[in-house]
């Protein structure tokens, strides 16, 4: 054999020899939903489409929820690197600041999740939720949503007006404080007593899920009022790194997650709109009578929202610079006067 045939085989032998390399970035990410729920199938979908456009150099292993630490203790986990990453609510931790309250349900704000979404990615949200996450080791990636929540009612609520007196559930802090605001008298009630609740008329209403999972519990069988799309509480979902990491990443896998994360956002609304559009279309078939509000009382429900949004702003000033972005976001779009 010649030299050179010699040397090819050799070089040949040797890069057949060597391994695959493992990724640069192997990734822990835990969210709030269980596996199983179309949410989490869908941020699995997103860790393995972010793998293959990697080229493998960056790999994500989407935990379920409670799998490596409680759902409202993943904030702590991913700032100390015990996990690296999540995707959950950000109202879970609003005990460290009211702030994250605020715009982790700014309860009232949105007509939609694509509202919140150009706040976030066009108006100043990205940058707001770094400001407030950065001092706690954690770097905001972007937002999702899994939606407006749907309102359930056993009367029908066509109005502002319509709130008053309402009996209804509603969960503790801003959501409360803004259907007080509105004339309606929240009550504190765990999810799983609001379908004995309703069917007893120990309530009249309850602010619950969004629509297609209040079909399939048939809350709305026996509150055949529910109001979609709904006006009041939509959370933002965070996707966000553990910052040490974030920064020893090169720009390309950096640009990478934040495409990806845009296009995750994409996924999650467009699917679970179409869920909800399929229940809407089978409670009507049943004759259940869905309500959606005019843009007039949604304005009146934003305007009253906005006096709450006033009293948590004063209470740090964190939360004053969420409030002072919002307003400007919200007014410069024609959402708030």
């Amino acid at each position: 054999m010649s030299l050179r045939k010699t040397l090819i085989a050799t070089a040949v032998a040797c890069v057949t020899a060597i391994p695959a390399m493992a990724a640069d970035y192997n990734l822990k990410f835990q969210s709030s939903d269980p596996a199983g729920n179309p949410t989490f199938i869908i941020e699995q979908e997103w860790a393995a489409k972010v793998s293959a456009a990697s080229g493998g150099h960056l790999e994500i292993e989407m935990l379920p929820v409670d799998s490596v630490v409680k759902y409202n203790e993943t904030h702590d986990a991913v700032g100390a690197g015990i996990l690296d990453g999540h995707i959950t609510a950000t109202a879970y931790i609003s005990g460290k600041d009211p702030a994250f309250a605020l715009i982790g349900n700014t309860v009232g704000a949105w007509g939609s999740p694509y509202e919140m979404l150009r706040y976030v990615n066009y108006g100043g949200g990205k940058e707001m939720m770094n400001e407030l996450l950065n001092p706690y080791g954690l770097q905001f990636i972007g937002a999702t949503s899994g939606g407006l929540e749907a309102f359930v009612s056993k009367v029908p609520i066509d109005s502002v007006a319509d709130l008053k007196g309402i009996k209804m559930r509603a969960p503790e802090g801003l959501v409360q404080k803004v259907f007080a605001a509105a004339g309606a008298v929240p009550v504190n009630l765990p999810g799983s007593e609001v379908f004995t609740s309703l069917d007893k008329g120990v309530i009249d209403a309850a602010d619950y899920t969004v629509f297609s999972a209040n079909q399939a519990a048939g809350m709305n069988d026996i509150a055949p009022h529910p109001i979609y799309p709904g006006f009041h509480s939509m959370p933002l979902v965070e996707v966000s790194i553990n910052k040490a990491t974030w920064d020893s990443m090169p720009a390309d896998l950096q640009n990478l997650l934040e495409m990806s994360v845009n296009h995750l956002a994409l996924d999650m609304t467009s699917q679970l709109f179409m869920k909800d559009l399929e229940a809407v279309a089978e409670a009507r078939a049943k004759g259940i009578t869905i309500h959606d509000w005019s843009q007039e009382e949604r304005a009146k429900f934003r305007a009253i929202a906005k006096e709450q949004w006033v009293d948590i702003a004063s209470q740090s000033a964190n939360a004053q610079k969420v409030f002072d972005s919002l307003n400007a976001y919200l007014t410069s779009q024609g959402l708030l006067k």
